[in-house]
């Protein structure tokens, strides 16, 4: 289980806090989403999880292991990080997957890597695609290729910027659909930013609302109604009722 208390952050001595005060916990298999107009302190909590900031007061731990007190390799082993915009560069899919086992190699992979690559490519249903260029496939199936890299980490937690952002809509349901089965069948913790209300209530089952550097508002589905929608991102919204299935009707600022 992911167990964040009181994290605190700032960019610089003298700078406003970022972060303020932001605790949450998500358990193992669970989706949790981070739900907040831009600059509320999402992309910097991912940082400070990931490693790439220290945080001025707080604690993050997973199964009561100190994440603020790893190594880079000894995180990479239990959280792994797939961002909005994949960049692979000149690689083969396999190549590219097979980045995600440095952690467990360092500078030589061997057998046992290779075989890790091979299972999560046919498990994903890119065996097919092994030995092409990841920069020639389409957004999905890049996106899907980004996955299997984080998978090669065999992860714990994953972290999801944003993964439907330069998607269409049929790709936005595949990746969903493909975190959503990894979080079940693996019993891994996903933690992810969404825009869009409708795509998060469908996709997670915990839901952080941010706003000034904190969480306003944590809870399952019952924390959508039009207040909580109004004092987080100041719009006036809509909302029905269909087949048992609360829709978010787009509305216009204060």
């Amino acid at each position: 289980m992911l167990k964040i208390e009181n994290l605190r952050f700032k960019y610089g001595r003298r700078a406003p806090d970022v972060l303020n005060g932001v605790s949450l916990e998500l358990r193992d298999g669970e989706i949790g989403i981070l739900l907040g107009r831009n600059g509320s302190g999402k992309t910097t909590l991912f940082r400070n999880i990931l490693g790439l900031c220290a945080p001025d007061a707080g604690s993050i731990r997973f199964d009561e292991r100190d994440l603020l007190k790893m190594n880079r390799r000894e995180r990479a082993r239990l959280v792994a990080f797939v961002p909005q915009e994949v960049r692979f560069g000149a690689l083969s899919v396999f190549d590219s997957v097979l980045m995600g086992r440095i952690a467990y190699f360092g500078l030589k992979a061997g057998r046992e890597d290779y075989e890790a690559v091979e299972r999560i490519l046919a498990e994903m249903q890119l065996s097919g695609f092994a030995r092409r260029n990841v920069e020639e496939l389409s957004g999905g199936e890049r996106q899907k290729v980004a996955i299997a890299r984080a998978m090669a980490q065999q992860p714990r937690l994953m972290i999801f910027d944003e993964p439907t952002g330069n998607l269409d809509i049929a790709n936005e349901q595949l990746i969903l659909e493909e975190a959503r089965r990894l979080a079940r069948e693996r019993h891994i913790a996903i933690l992810s930013s969404l825009h869009d209300l409708n795509q998060a209530m469908a996709f997670g089952d915990r839901f952080f609302f941010m706003k000034n550097g904190g969480i306003r508002y944590s809870g399952g589905a019952e924390c959508f109604t039009t207040d909580v929608i109004q004092d987080i991102f100041d719009i006036e919204v809509k909302m029905l009722e269909i087949e048992n299935q609360k829709v978010i009707l787009g509305g216009s600022h204060r």
